[in-house]
């Protein structure tokens, strides 16, 4: 075991000092999905926040917010939607509320909509979890990811239940600082997955 390590501490060098690595890093797609069509959703100020973290680790993430998406017909605005962000996008963050004990239904609709297989099929996906309650929404992100792993998905392992999201967060949508470093573990863990 002893006499791998040179060789990783070899790769390990340049990964890090060679420019076409390091793109592959920069280059990957990141869209973090707001997972519900309410105005003013603690899901979208959740994806804000996802977005501000990735940020400062050099990664541009768009968040896509299912507000005014038509997610029942693939109208022109929907085939742009899937064209422009969900078939480029290689890593989906999902943001899903609990909405009656899962996850909200216009996020279902969207999924069932969109063309599986150019959208969905061997990306990566991660969860996290809302509630004003105490679960963090952990079914709903079971259940979620149940479906994503049908479509073939690869689900991280780092779910993030966030509970008590009204005590969380404040009115300008900034998360405590110990929710903070949750999300940035967890980021951390996605990025090298």
């Amino acid at each position: 075991m002893q006499k791998s390590l040179p060789i990783l501490n070899y790769w390990s060098k340049i990964w890090n000092r060679h420019p076409a690595f390091n793109a592959l890093l920069i280059y990957m797609v990141y869209t973090i999905i707001s997972g519900t069509n309410r105005l003013g959703s603690q899901s979208e100020k959740v994806a804000m926040e996802y977005q501000r973290i990735l940020f400062e680790k050099s990664i541009d993430a768009k968040v896509f917010s299912l507000r005014n998406v038509d997610v029942l017909h693939r109208t022109p605005d929907f085939l742009k939607i899937e064209n422009e962000i969900l078939i480029p996008t290689q890593k989906f963050i999902f943001i899903i509320p609990e909405y009656n004990g899962t996850f909200p239904g216009v996020l279902k609709a969207m999924i069932d909509n969109s063309d599986i297989i150019k959208v969905w099929q061997n990306k990566k996906a991660l969860l996290t979890g809302i509630s004003s309650g105490r679960a963090g929404n952990l079914r709903g992100m079971d259940h979620l990811s149940a479906s994503l792993h049908y479509m073939k998905m690869n689900v991280h392992h780092n779910k993030l239940p966030i509970s008590s999201i009204n005590k969380l967060i404040d009115p300008d949508g900034r998360l405590d600082s110990e929710t903070l470093k949750e999300i940035d573990e967890q980021l951390n863990g996605f990025i090298n997955f």
